[in-house]
C-alpha cells in the first residue's frame, strides 16, 4: 500500500462511492439468501400465506439492509467512540425492563418502544462486544495478564449478565457470558484462566440448579427425559422429533408438512422455524441452510482476519460468534440435544426486535469491513 493510499485511509477522506464499493456485496448476498429461506418458511408455517408473518418479515429485512449499509458508511473510529455510552444505555434498558417490562410467560423481557416490543438483552450483547472491544484495543499480552487489568472488562460482563439473570433469561445470559468470555480470549487472556472459571461453574452447576425457577428446572428436567409428561412439558421437543424424523431425506414438499399445517408444532413461526424447513426440504435442506448459516459465520470471521485494527478484529470476532451461538442454540434446541430457551434462528424465525438487532450487528460488522485498513495510530483516535 502506498503512503498516498495510507494518508487516505487514515483521513477518512475517500468519499462515499469508494466506501460503498469497499462493502462485501458478496456477503450481503447470502444474507438476503438467507432473508429468502425465512420467507419461504414463515410462508409455509402460515399455511402457504405472506400474512400475518413472512410480509412483515420481509419489510423488516428490507429496513435492516438499509440499516446495515448506512452503519458500513460510519468510520470505526467513530463507533469505537461510541462503544461506553451504548454500553451505558444498554445496561439502563436492562434496569429500565425490569422496572417497567412487559411480562409474559413468567418473564420480564420486553419493553414497548416506537409501536414494537423490545428485547434490550439481545441488544446489550452488541454493546458487550463494542466495550470489550474498545476495552483491550491495543491491549498488550502484559497487561492481559494482570489481573487488575481484567478486572474492569469482568465487572462490564457480570453487570448485563445479572441483569439478565433477574428478568429471568438464562439463555440469554449464558450466550452473554460466552460473547464476554470470547472476546477475553480473543484479546490474549491465558486460556487456563477462562479454564479455571469454566470449571468452578461446572462445580457451582448441582448448586445453581435449585436456585433456578420452576419453569427453568422444568426445561432441563423435560430435555433428560421429555416422555415424562409428553402432553404438557415435553410436548414441544416431542413434536419437533417427530417433524424433523418425517421429512426424511428430501422431505415432504414446500407446504406440504403435515406437523407444521395441522398445528402440532409449537411456537412454528418463531423457535420452531428450523423444524418447519427440515420437515418440508428434509436432510438435504437442512443440511444446505446449516452450509449457508456456516458460510456467513466463517465470512464474519474472515472479516475479523483482514482487519488491520484490534478493535475491529475484536468486533467482528464477537459479532460472528453472537450470530453462531443464535444458529447453535436453536438448531440444537429443535433437535432435543439442549434444553428449549427461547433463542429464534438469525433472519429465519419471526420477530422484529431479533431482525433489527441482528442487521444492526451486521451493519457494525460491514463497517469493520469497510474501514479495515484504518489505523488508530493518531493520538485523537486513541479509546
Amino acid at each position: 500500500m502506498s503512503l498516498l493510499e495510507r494518508r487516505l485511509i487514515r483521513d477518512t477522506s475517500f468519499d462515499f462511492t469508494a466506501k460503498l464499493l469497499r462493502v462485501s456485496w458478496l456477503y450481503t448476498l447470502l444474507l438476503c439468501i438467507l432473508a429468502g429461506v425465512g420467507y419461504a418458511a414463515l410462508y409455509s408455517a402460515a399455511g402457504g400465506s405472506p400474512e400475518p408473518y413472512a410480509a412483515k418479515q420481509t419489510l423488516r429485512f428490507a429496513f435492516g439492509l438499509g440499516m446495515m449499509v448506512a452503519i458500513a458508511m460510519i468510520d470505526i473510529r467513530f463507533i469505537a467512540r461510541l462503544a461506553w455510552p451504548a454500553y451505558a444505555v444498554g445496561v439502563a434498558l436492562l434496569v429500565l425492563v425490569l422496572r417497567m417490562g412487559h411480562v409474559g410467560k413468567g418473564a420480564q423481557r420486553w419493553i414497548e418502544l416506537g409501536g414494537m416490543q423490545w428485547q434490550p438483552s439481545e441488544l446489550m450483547k452488541l454493546c458487550l462486544i463494542l466495550a470489550l472491544a474498545a476495552w483491550f484495543h491495543k491491549a498488550s499480552w502484559e497487561r492481559m495478564g494482570n489481573l487488575l487489568f481484567l478486572v474492569p472488562p469482568a465487572l462490564a460482563v457480570l453487570v448485563p449478565v445479572g441483569l439478565i439473570l433477574k428478568q429471568p433469561n438464562l439463555g440469554t445470559a449464558l450466550i452473554t457470558a460466552m460473547l464476554g468470555g470470547t472476546l477475553f480470549l480473543g484479546a490474549g487472556l491465558r486460556w487456563w484462566k477462562l479454564a479455571l472459571l469454566v470449571a468452578a461453574i461446572v462445580v457451582a452447576v448441582p448448586v445453581a440448579y435449585h436456585h433456578l425457577h420452576d419453569y427453568q428446572r422444568a426445561r432441563i428436567d423435560t430435555f433428560l427425559n421429555p416422555e415424562s409428561d409428553p402432553l404438557g412439558a415435553g410436548y414441544n421437543i416431542i413434536q419437533s422429533k417427530i417433524a424433523l424424523g418425517s421429512g426424511g431425506v428430501w422431505g415432504k414438499g414446500f407446504l406440504q408438512g403435515t406437523q407444521a399445517h395441522l398445528n402440532f408444532l409449537p411456537e412454528k413461526q418463531t423457535d420452531f422455524i428450523f423444524t418447519v424447513w427440515a420437515e418440508e426440504f428434509g436432510l438435504v435442506g437442512s443440511l444446505a441452510l446449516m452450509g449457508l448459516l456456516g458460510v456467513i459465520v466463517l465470512g464474519g470471521m474472515a472479516i475479523a482476519l483482514r482487519c488491520r485494527n484490534q478493535f475491529g478484529r475484536l468486533v467482528a470476532l464477537g459479532i460472528s460468534m453472537n450470530f453462531f451461538l443464535y444458529v447453535f442454540v436453536n438448531i440444537a434446541m429443535v433437535m432435543g440435544a439442549i434444553p428449549v430457551g427461547g433463542v429464534p434462528l438469525p433472519l429465519v424465525s419471526h420477530g422484529g426486535s431479533a431482525m433489527i438487532t441482528v442487521m444492526l450487528g451486521f451493519g457494525v460488522l460491514m463497517s469493520v469491513h469497510v474501514h479495515r485498513d484504518v489505523e488508530f495510530g493518531n493520538s485523537q483516535d486513541e479509546l
